[in-house]
């Protein structure tokens, strides 16, 4: 015998399973964008969702140039960013926040056969840009004098990223001006120069570092970054062995701005959704006691409430 239910009960399951959906919906934020802002924000999600159960999170890094173009479409609630807004992205109705600061590293193999020389000399700015922007230097020996020919493999970022975006700023150029082999995503340029000893590439200082023990990851070195132009580390200079060392450095204006940069939530226009302005609210109050072991800088007081206010 074929069972039928009255047509009030089948309208109210309706209902019910409109209005849950809708709250799932209502208490879902999508985040993607920059690889630099990827740990911080999957670090927020797990310590936010310890009060607030019913919030889920979905966050994927594809680059701070998708994080813009997904927050300016709409397709997710945050983009995450990692350069330094431009007008033409304001012009559009760019909305952002900032959240934190880190910054972007010359890095090497630890197997590049000159690395104790490059270490106790470094690279000035000019250097840096004759090799990923001018391609006038393309050779170890145009800058350490070694008497022998090895070539210099340069690395860049294929994805339009915060990273490159903000190393060429700091070099005179845009992302597009940088030379080298392009590879996707930070983790897979670490890689990339890691496996390479002649190899030479940026990137931030999340995947050069390990937050955990503090010191650089297996296989990865820093370039350090001749800042007065002697062709020698000074001991004001030398800020580079361990992730302690290097944020404080970034935090007292020791490292250049850039490629130390801040780092963004981006929306188009105000985000309407309360559960999208109460997460960015918590990453500005309580969730900046997690910036530090998290391995970034934290922002000025000054400059939060700035942020805060946006958000009223």
């Amino acid at each position: 015998m074929k069972r039928t239910y009255p047509i009030w009960l089948l309208v109210a399951t309706l209902v019910l399973s409109t209005c849950i959906s809708k709250k799932k919906k209502e208490n879902t934020l999508n985040f993607s964008g920059a690889f630099a802002l990827y740990p911080m924000t999957i670090k927020w999600s797990e310590e936010y969702k310890k009060e607030h159960e019913e919030v889920r999170f979905n966050i994927s890094a594809g680059g701070a140039g998708k994080g813009m173009a997904d927050a300016l479409a709409g397709t997710v609630d945050l983009g995450m960013f990692s350069r330094e807004i431009t007008q033409e992205e304001k012009d559009k109705g760019v909305w952002w926040v900032g959240l934190c600061i880190d910054a972007v590293l010359p890095t090497i193999s630890a197997d590049n056969p000159y690395l104790n020389s490059l270490k106790e000399r470094g690279l000035t700015r000019d250097e840096f840009k004759a090799i990923f922007i001018d391609g006038s230097i393309t050779d170890w020996n145009d800058v350490l004098d070694i008497g022998e020919p090895k070539e210099i493999q340069v690395y860049t970022r294929s994805d339009a990223c915060g990273a490159a975006g903000t190393w060429a700023k700091y070099l005179g150029g845009k992302q597009e001006n940088l030379l080298g082999v392009g590879i996707h995503g930070d983790p897979s340029l670490a890689d990339a120069v890691c496996k390479d000893p002649s190899g030479i590439a940026f990137n931030n200082t999340i995947y050069v570092y390990d937050i955990k023990t503090g010191v650089k990851r297996p296989g990865i070195e820093v370039i350090p970054i001749d800042q007065n132009g002697n062709n020698t580390i000074d001991p004001e200079e030398n800020f580079y062995d361990n992730f302690e060392t290097i944020l404080k450095a970034v935090a007292e204006g020791m490292y250049p701005s850039p490629p130390a940069r801040e780092l963004y939530f981006v929306a188009k226009d105000k985000p309407e959704k309360q559960a999208t302005l109460d997460f960015i609210e918590w990453t500005l109050t309580d969730g900046q006691k997690f910036i530090r072991e998290a391995g970034y800088v934290p922002i000025t007081q000054d400059k939060i409430d700035h942020y805060v206010n946006k958000l009223k």
